[in-house]
């Protein structure tokens, strides 16, 4: 019976069907992360490796499974896949696009919402017992409402987010690879280089993969470009942002503020200087993280796994 191993402990009822063909093992943690070590010894003769985003799948994890057929990555993303080692081995990679979608779209929403509002820094206010009385300015915010949102990165979580923006009459810039005309048609999105995005939004969220030509993309010429008005929105991967000139720019008020649901080290740790600011909005990598959302991710990794090693074409292949 071929092996499936997954790097985090899931839901029972989401692998049952699963345990019924092939021999599951699985990680005795749903919070825990297992070493690169702790992978290779537990999954050794794997056929299918099902695993998480915080999982780094280099090449020496891949060449230390001899028997592996797939891997499966919970997430759209793969920047934690050595693509080229899984290539050169002829394994399968999936992931899961197209169903978190609407779910990280309303995420990334919230998240603009909260930061021009200062929604956590305010209810820190309350439950610390500052707010003693009313004043006209107290905790003033910056307006959504007719306000310019650029979105770098227009792929299908950016038009859900720009579709988002219009019901609050924002004018939706972005920047993409490619333009996308019939979206610029359907919606009043406009196309904007870079520099031009950043210059003119008054809200810049990030929904760009990240790549080797996207790492680093927003840095310290980048941010002096924007408003001192403006927030930078981040719900995409932390290496897109370069966190220490994102920190020099806050401090210093070159940007009014900035949403994090991301960060380069994830998880955060408790000392990163961008979580001293009270100016910054954070949130734990919770893109995709609904109820239902979650669990349609697992169920699209199960059916490509299964596929996979039955000799069929996995719905959802990256490689």
């Amino acid at each position: 019976m071929k092996k499936i191993y997954i790097t985090r402990k899931l839901p029972e009822e989401i692998i049952e069907p699963l345990r019924k063909k092939f021999d599951v093992q699985m990680w005795h943690s749903e919070t825990i992360g297992m070493t690169n070590e702790e992978i290779i010894t537990n999954a050794k003769d794997a056929y299918a490796l099902w695993t998480m985003l915080s999982d780094n799948i280099d090449r020496t994890l891949i060449e230390g499974l001899p028997n592996l057929k797939v891997i499966s990555n919970f997430a759209v993303g793969y920047n934690n896949i050595d693509i080229e080692a899984a290539k050169d081995r002829s394994i399968v990679v999936t992931n899961t696009p197209g169903v978190l979608t609407e779910t990280t779209a309303d995420l990334a929403f919230a998240l603009l919402l909260a930061t021009a509002r200062r929604i956590t820094e305010v209810e820190q206010e309350i439950r610390s017992g500052n707010w003693d009385s009313w004043s006209p300015m107290q905790y003033t915010g910056m307006d959504i409402f007719g306000a310019t949102l650029g979105i770098v990165g227009m792929g299908r979580i950016g038009e859900a987010v720009a579709r988002r923006a219009k019901g609050f009459d924002m004018n939706v810039l972005y920047h993409n690879r490619s333009r996308k005309l019939d979206a610029e048609e359907t919606y009043g999105f406009t196309y904007a280089e870079l520099d031009e995005l950043l210059k003119q939004s008054d809200f810049v969220i990030l929904l760009t993969p990240l790549t080797p030509e996207t790492k680093g993309l927003i840095g310290e010429r980048e941010l002096n470009m924007m408003k001192e008005t403006a927030a930078i929105i981040n719900v995409a991967r932390g290496g897109i942002v370069d966190e220490q000139a994102l920190y020099e720019a806050l401090a210093s008020k070159k940007i009014w503020a900035a949403g994090l649901d991301v960060f380069e080290q994830e998880p955060v740790p408790v000392d990163h200087p961008l979580l001293t600011l009270p100016n910054v909005t954070v949130s734990p990598h919770i893109g995709s993280a609904s109820i239902r959302t979650r669990q349609a991710m697992m169920q699209m990794n199960a059916k490509d796994i299964e596929a996979v090693l039955e000799n069929r074409e996995p719905q959802n292949r990256i490689l």
